[in-house]
């Protein structure tokens, strides 16, 4: 259900993460002087861009692929890790056997930890389909964007950024999860 979900969630966000990627892409390229200015005035002018000059709407879903690998990776990882890791922090011991606080934040951080595991390579091949000049791709397909970066740059290549995903997938992690534990306790459904 976590990775359908995911899946669903991001085919349909596509268009806005493919713009939030290129307007960073840009910024970066100004900075470095690779480009003389912006091409794109805001989040608006870049998706009437990609409409009129990358092929329509359509257009507006490039890189949907590994990025709806990677969300669906990611709420996989978390959903399915979270009541799995609970479960063995309470057998250990670790919180007293409790389901308390402790335990949902030992919880949440390997949620977070395996979520971020499982789609890190994912995001990486994303990124680089997302930001990759239109006009004169690099790559083929998001296949030959996993294979060409492992070629060139290891298996390392696929966990460039890992930390910092992590960094945000965990605390996300520990707020939703405590919370949602929280708010059962509070209507007495028991934890999950």
């Amino acid at each position: 259900m976590g990775l359908t979900a995911g899946a669903v969630g991001q085919a349909v966000a596509v268009p806005a993460d493919l713009v939030k990627v290129r307007l960073q892409a840009e910024g970066r390229l100004v900075a470095s002087g690779k480009l003389p200015a912006p091409r794109y005035k805001g989040m608006g002018d870049c998706l009437r861009q990609i409409v009129a000059q990358e092929g329509g709407l359509a257009a507006l879903w490039r890189g949907g692929g590994p990025a709806v690998q990677r969300a669906a990776l990611v709420n996989l990882g978390e959903l399915a890790t979270y009541d799995q890791a609970k479960q063995l922090v309470l057998a250990s011991g670790l919180t007293g056997g409790k389901d308390n606080l402790g335990a949902h934040t030992a919880a949440s951080m390997c949620s977070g930890f395996f979520a971020s595991v499982v789609s890190v390579p994912a995001d990486v091949v994303k990124t680089r389909m997302m930001s990759q000049d239109p006009r004169a791709p690099k790559y083929a397909s998001s296949l030959d964007c996993l294979v060409r970066s492992v070629r060139a740059e290891g298996l390392a290549a696929l966990y460039k950024g890992f930390l910092p995903t992590w960094a945000r997938l965990g605390p996300w992690q520990l707020v939703f999860w405590t919370t949602y534990e929280g708010t059962r306790s509070a209507c007495s459904l028991g934890g999950f």
